[in-house]
């Protein structure tokens, strides 16, 4: 898709909505191979129905700490995590059908009980989610809206933090990362101003690259083009 193309999909989807709620995502569409529709008939229970109400209870293991990553493209970082951390829980939501079929196949692979995955927009979920009830949130390489008319569906915004906030137990975290300098300045000036956040690398300040956060495919694609990668770690305190 042309990024024209992207530009006249993104105005017909704002007269759409010109009354209803933005959004922070666009659902495009491409054809599935032979392993990831294998995998969607045969690993549906990985993909929760929605609404879901509370996700913890669609685990083996309900009271396990819950990870919940927001487009998690193609997910072979989030099965890797889910792999690494058997005693969490994960629930990775994505619009992107392949990203989701390609997921539940590497996490039929690798036999993961730990990992759910919804096929809705994150911001409907959280809302429908307890209060108190999530560890720790991720938001890895999300699209930045690089035009100013399109900032508004930006996910890191004073409008939708308070949501996540909610949701974060006392001690959880929100995790971002992004290779557009521009977002990453963007995410910073709103994080560090977020009255119940605290970051982990002192104000105006990014996390050091975690090693416990797979690369991304978009990572590697950022750093190949000389971008570069910034993290952000805030704990919720109030």
């Amino acid at each position: 898709m042309s990024n024209d193309q992207l530009d006249q999909q993104v105005v017909e989807l704002d007269n759409l909505n010109e009354h209803r709620e933005i959004v922070t995502f666009m659902r495009r569409s491409s054809p599935l191979n032979t392993s990831q529709r294998t995998a969607l008939e045969q690993y549906a229970h990985l993909i929760l129905e929605y609404p879901v109400a509370d996700v913890r209870q669609h685990f083996e293991h309900p009271e396990r700490p819950l990870t919940v990553e927001i487009g998690f493209g193609m997910g072979r970082s989030l099965v890797m995590m889910a792999k690494a951390n058997p005693e969490r829980n994960y629930l990775g939501i994505e619009v992107h059908i392949p990203g989701i079929a390609q997921c539940v196949y590497e996490a039929s692979m690798a036999d993961l009980t730990n990992l759910r995955l919804l096929d809705a927009d994150a911001i409907q979920v959280l809302r429908e989610m307890p209060d108190n009830s999530i560890n720790a949130v991720q938001l890895y390489f999300p699209d930045p809206w690089q035009k100013k008319r399109h900032f508004k569906r930006r996910f890191v915004s004073h409008e939708r933090m308070p949501l996540v906030e909610q949701k974060l137990e006392i001690g959880g975290t929100f995790h971002a990362a992004t290779d557009w300098e521009p977002y990453a300045e963007w995410m910073l000036d709103v994080l560090d101003n977020r009255p119940n956040l605290e970051n982990m690398a002192g104000k105006g300040n990014s996390y050091p690259r975690p090693d416990w956060r797979p690369q991304t495919k978009f990572e590697r694609r950022g750093l190949e083009e000389g971008h570069r990668i910034n993290d952000f770690l805030f704990k919720k305190i109030k």
